[in-house]
């Protein structure tokens, strides 16, 4: 049996569909009949997006479409806003780990792609996984997505043992207290084995939901070709109990302001669907160049970086409890202008090259990689900015292990409770990273962030807690958490 072979009776549940939640038509008569929203439109949908109320997709449309300078600014002050009040002044740090650049599907943008002959294929052997776990382990990461191309090589057992290998490996203090998962969508068999491994977040992005565009990118004849396998990946995942999944499109392959509601709607179907569970993240990552890939140089719908400022605001008044992850293709000017606007996690000290870390200490491979990075820097650098720009840094992965994840995490996010745990344990797992990696400047940065952030936590029980757990820190002991 081939690779596309062993899914095809899977497929047909979803061939049988007479229509799938993304309907083509409908969100571009929600973006015409808003072309022109007045102050007062667009002021009504921030007066709704201000109480925390996931948004509708015609008003998301309203956002959209705004082009008054004033009101664009408005949105901008009220997404920086919502996400202090929901997640505090926290930033979350993780670092991907690619595991293989082997991939069966032939995606016309992606430097991966079956028929590009200008990279060297590799997957990682177990023992090659650990070398880069331990290095970035010593640079202080605590946070991973690992990722995976489309391959018979890398299939659910290969995943299941690479994901029980970055667990067992330990460095000093340091280990990766959570491996998230981005890979090719699953059947329900194959991911009850990821559950059980004990993955956190299950991500698969759709890259476009524009049914041609989609058509157009991915080839037929390759398991990516079937655009609902991809669609509904996160419903089989939440069928079998794994309720902790993650969304995202590519930017830059279609319109982005039909992606955008496009990540919307797939939003409000898995939250109607599943008792108030959608995405815990959802990403918007800009298409960057990768070699031998003309069409990641020029593509056809790029996005400006004023409509990605706008994007990230949309998103994060549209959706205020849910997670957005910033990556580190964007520049660090983009990044400093984008976080404030509503990013709660974001990339740091990145490599993306199969066997990265080992083999550069800066992300030299650009001949070896799915594309470029725009943000070289290290993570100790992006650390010591992010505590001089007034933020948290954070490496907490306490929701995922006190079993705050599906439901019990929504229930925390969207009553803003959840900052209660984000901020102490940011602090938290920021002392881990000074005390354990920081070079000096960053160590001082970080003290003082810390002294500044202790005083804001509001339950005095949990602030002596901190108190105390801090000291203890100090004493040699680590993993502590709210």
């Amino acid at each position: 049996m081939n690779y596309l072979d062993k899914y095809k009776a899977d497929f047909k549940e979803y061939d049988l569909m007479e229509k799938d939640f993304i309907d083509d038509d409908k969100i571009w008569e929600q973006l015409n009949k808003w072309e022109n929203p007045s102050k007062d439109d667009v002021r009504r949908v921030l007066g709704k997006a201000e109480k925390k109320i996931r948004l509708e997709p015609e008003e998301m449309a309203i956002l959209i479409q705004n082009k008054d300078e004033e009101t664009i600014n408005e949105m901008y002050a009220l997404a920086s806003k919502l996400k202090r009040e929901v997640y505090g002044d926290r930033i979350v740090f993780f670092a991907p780990l690619y595991i293989s650049n082997k991939c069966a599907n032939n995606c016309k943008y992606c430097g991966f792609r079956r028929e590009n002959k200008m990279i060297e294929r590799r997957t990682l052997t177990m023992d090659e996984i650990s070398q880069e776990i331990r290095i970035m382990i010593s640079e202080g990461q605590k946070r991973t997505v690992l990722v995976y191309g489309e391959s018979p090589e890398t299939d659910i057992d290969f995943i299941c043992e690479s994901i029980r290998q970055v667990y067992n490996t330990k460095c000093g203090n340091g280990e990766i207290r959570r491996a998230n998962i981005n890979c090719a969508p699953l059947s329900r068999e194959e991911l009850k084995k990821l559950k059980e491994v004990g993955i956190g977040t299950f991500q698969v992005f759709q890259e476009t939901y524009h049914h041609e565009t989609y058509r157009r990118m991915h080839p037929e004849g390759t398991i990516k070709g079937h655009y609902r396998w991809r669609l509904y990946a996160q419903d089989r995942a939440l069928d079998v109990g794994l309720d902790d999944v993650a969304i995202g499109a590519l930017f830059g392959l279609y319109d982005w302001r039909f992606e955008a509601i496009g990540l919307l709607y797939h939003t409000i179907h898995l939250e109607e669907k599943y008792n108030g569970v959608g995405p815990h993240t959802i990403s918007f990552p800009r298409i960057e160049p990768a070699i031998g890939t003309d069409y990641a140089s020029n593509p056809e719908y790029a996005v400006s970086d004023e409509d990605f400022k706008k994007l990230v605001a949309i998103l994060r008044l549209s959706v205020p409890y849910t997670g957005l992850i910033l990556t580190a293709r964007e520049k660090p000017e983009v990044r400093r202008e984008v976080i404030p606007l509503g990013v709660s996690q974001i990339d740091a000290g990145t490599r993306i090259g199969v066997g990265g870390y080992k083999k550069s200490m800066g992300n030299m491979m650009p001949d070896k990689e799915q594309f470029q990075l725009g943000d070289v820097r290290s993570l100790d650098d992006v650390i010591r900015e992010t505590c001089e720009t007034e933020s948290l840094p954070s490496f907490c992965t306490a929701c995922y292990r006190a079993g705050r994840t599906g439901e019990h995490f929504m229930e925390v996010a969207k009553s803003s409770f959840v900052h209660n745990f984000c901020m102490p344990n940011a602090i938290l797992t920021l002392k881990e990273y000074l005390l354990d990696y920081a070079a000096g400047d960053t160590k001082e940065a970080g003290e003082k962030a810390i002294s500044k952030y202790i005083d804001t936590l509001e339950d005095a029980k949990t602030r002596q807690f901190v108190i105390d757990a801090l000291a203890r820190m100090e004493k040699g002991e680590r993993d502590i958490r709210v």
